[in-house]
């Protein structure tokens, strides 16, 4: 074997673990999250430079081919906070180390980069789906009352999330059926569309049935919406719009998780309504997301066109509050408004939601393909995002926001690599 063999062959399979490294990694314990994360930047600009550093033949398998959409707003995205620390309020650990969080979009860049064609794609999507379906396994076990030795949450005897929170667990359960049924047909194997459909119908009972994360509930609502809507011909497709209306409302008959937590979501308004009257801040899930949502309003009310600067939240929360009442808690760093787009909208400003629909915009531009299948399941895995950044910060918080970055890497490289087989199989019909 030649040098040059023998250096393409082990770049190919350090190439290969690592991204199912990654794939794995997401939704385990945050620390794993973190090690093959930052195994991946290191690989990737080690290759990069590899052959400016040692002429080797390999640069022609390291051409970058990127969803180029998405690679222009995600650096748009990374430089706008990097020039907000020149008026952002908060202190340099708080604000670089929000730039650092806001990193792992980068992700969704280096995935397609390292993957070469699409059976490495779908290789790679399995590792994804196993360690998901396991995570779902798992919760059925502690929903049996089954011993879980693995699950290290502290509430996973109550509300029966393994390595993480049962609101990051659901969400993550509702994406992985979504990908199942949609990319069923490309499951290998003879029984493999069957297995994927199995693993999917678990995950969404899962979500419906044992989990008790709302956001999850409304994830797996919207995304079963749009499976069944995808299903429909054409014409029928308006039927989107009152979908998930029509499903919440069979849900919320026939689960009593569902109809539980809907429950409760009214009742914390209501008290939340009440108190806000009094000055009063309430302690509910529900009441204190209000109320971030509320101070999150007044700061880009105050600053609209610039924001704050990246990392800016907590100080401004506190800012507002302790403006309200001096004696009021006052949160920690690196805090969030539970909010992506007001999160976004205090840092940079309106300019900043515009900046986070423009990022969205552009990786649906770049999940539109020819394969149906392959543009649904990516499509599904966005839907997702969107919905969740209503409730959340996902792209700002650990391990969820690293899970869809994860995804949506994996579903950008499945559809450019499918319509590169797609070309090929145009171009060579014999």
């Amino acid at each position: 074997m030649t040098e040059t063999s023998w250096e393409t062959k082990k770049y190919l399979s350090s190439r290969l673990l690592l991204v199912y490294a990654v794939a794995a990694s997401v939704g385990l314990s945050v620390a794993l999250v973190g090690v093959a994360k930052l195994a991946l930047f290191v690989f990737c600009l080690a290759i990069l430079i590899w052959p400016h550093v040692t002429n080797s033949k390999l640069s022609n398998e390291t051409c970058l081919k990127l969803p180029l959409n998405t690679a222009r707003a995600v650096l748009g995205v990374l430089l706008v906070f990097t020039l907000s620390l020149f008026w952002t309020t908060a202190g340099t650990a708080e604000s670089v180390g929000s730039i650092a969080k806001y990193g792992k979009l980068l992700t969704i860049l280096l995935l397609p980069m390292l993957l070469r064609s699409k059976q490495e794609v779908v290789s790679a999507i399995i590792v994804f789906v196993l360690v998901q379906f396991f995570l779902v396994l798992s919760s059925w076990m502690l929903f049996a009352g089954l011993p879980v030795p693995w699950a290290i949450s502290k509430s996973s005897t109550i509300y029966f999330a393994v390595f993480s929170s049962y609101l990051d667990q659901g969400i993550m359960s509702a994406v992985t059926a979504a990908v199942c049924w949609h990319l069923r047909k490309s499951a290998p194997g003879r029984f493999g569309s069957q297995i994927a459909i199995g693993i999917a119908v678990l995950c969404l009972a899962n979500v419906l049935f044992v989990l008790s994360g709302r956001t999850g509930h409304l994830v797996m609502i919207v995304l079963l919406s749009l499976a069944l809507t995808w299903q429909l011909k054409p014409r029928y497709r308006w039927t989107v719009l009152i979908m998930p209306l029509l499903l919440l409302g069979t849900l919320s008959v026939m689960s009593p998780k569902v109809q539980k937590r809907l429950n409760l979501v009214k009742s914390e308004v209501q008290e939340f309504s009440i108190k806000q009257s009094a000055n009063v801040v309430t302690g509910s899930s529900s009441g204190i997301r209000l109320h971030f949502w509320h101070r999150a309003v007044q700061s880009i009310s105050e600053s609209p066109l610039l924001g704050s600067g990246v990392g800016s939240w907590s100080n401004e929360y506190n800012r507002l509050e302790t403006r309200q009442n001096p004696a009021s808690f006052r949160i920690g760093e690196r805090g969030n408004p539970h909010q992506e787009y007001l999160l976004w909208g205090v840092q940079l400003g309106i300019p900043g939601v515009l900046l986070l629909l423009t990022f969205l915009a552009a990786v649906f531009r770049d999940t539109v393909g020819t394969d149906p299948d392959s543009t649904r399941a990516a499509q599904s895995v966005l839907a997702a995002l969107v919905v969740t950044c209503f409730f959340n910060s996902p792209i700002y918080d650990a391990l969820i926001g690293d899970f869809f970055c994860v995804a949506l890497g994996l579903m950008l490289a499945l559809v450019m690599h499918t319509q590169i087989a797609a070309s090929a199989a145009r171009a060579n019909p014999t």
